[in-house]
């Protein structure tokens, strides 16, 4: 078992403050995801402009032990690749590119020569890499990211995705249903179908990202 050391020191943050966990917006599945991608953010207060987009791999786009897109995805996925071109779309996975479970990012480069779409290298695991996807758009400003309240994250997970969204003050979007059915899902992702609803039920709110400029 690969222990995910990052999501189990900041545990701490979300049972201070579980606001961190929960989405700005949810979609059932992947190919519910719209471009652009700011009409996901329709109800928020302050509509966001999105100029980089952050991709979860396993069970968002593709089963967690695939390197390719989920079939009835393609489409969708070839949709947000036109609408966010080059370095402004960035694969961001607990597997592929984790430098702890792929070292040698033999499974980084399988993912990137499958969906044609840059997997970052990263030595922490989300939630806690917030710092070296901000570095990766510091080094590619033809994105025109200055700042984390530009960048949506797209995962399947509340305690990994979404709180890696809320802890770098981006836009977390949560793909509820993933691609692998639920009675099949760990036992912590099934935990996590419940606890957003439920959180929401009692009045919490994710933080909604500042633009530091303004």
């Amino acid at each position: 078992m690969n222990l995910n050391l990052s999501a189990s020191l900041n545990v701490f943050k979300l049972l201070a403050n579980p606001s961190l966990c929960l989405p700005h917006a949810t979609i059932s599945t992947f190919n519910d995801l719209p471009t652009p991608i700011e009409k996901a953010f329709d109800g928020t207060r302050d509509k966001p402009i999105v100029k980089a987009v952050v991709l979860d791999k396993d069970d968002c786009f593709a089963y967690p032990e695939s390197s390719t897109v989920f079939e009835s995805y393609k489409d969708r996925f070839e949709a947000l690749k036109a609408a966010y071109p080059g370095k402004r779309l960035l694969i961001v996975s607990n597997t592929a590119g984790a430098l702890s479970h792929d070292p040698q990012r033999k499974l980084a480069a399988e993912v990137e020569k499958a969906t044609g779409v840059t997997v970052l290298s990263h030595r922490v695991k989300k939630p806690g890499c917030g710092d070296e996807i901000m570095e990766y758009f510091r080094q590619h400003p033809e994105t025109g990211v200055t700042g984390p309240h530009q960048i949506a994250i797209v995962g399947d997970r509340l305690s990994t995705d979404m709180m890696l969204a809320n802890m770098m003050g981006s836009w977390g979007i949560w793909v509820k249903g993933g691609v692998v059915p639920l009675k099949q899902k760990s036992v912590f992702s099934r935990i996590e179908q419940r606890l957003g609803p439920f959180l929401l039920r009692r009045g919490y709110v994710p933080p909604e990202p500042v633009n530091p400029f303004i």
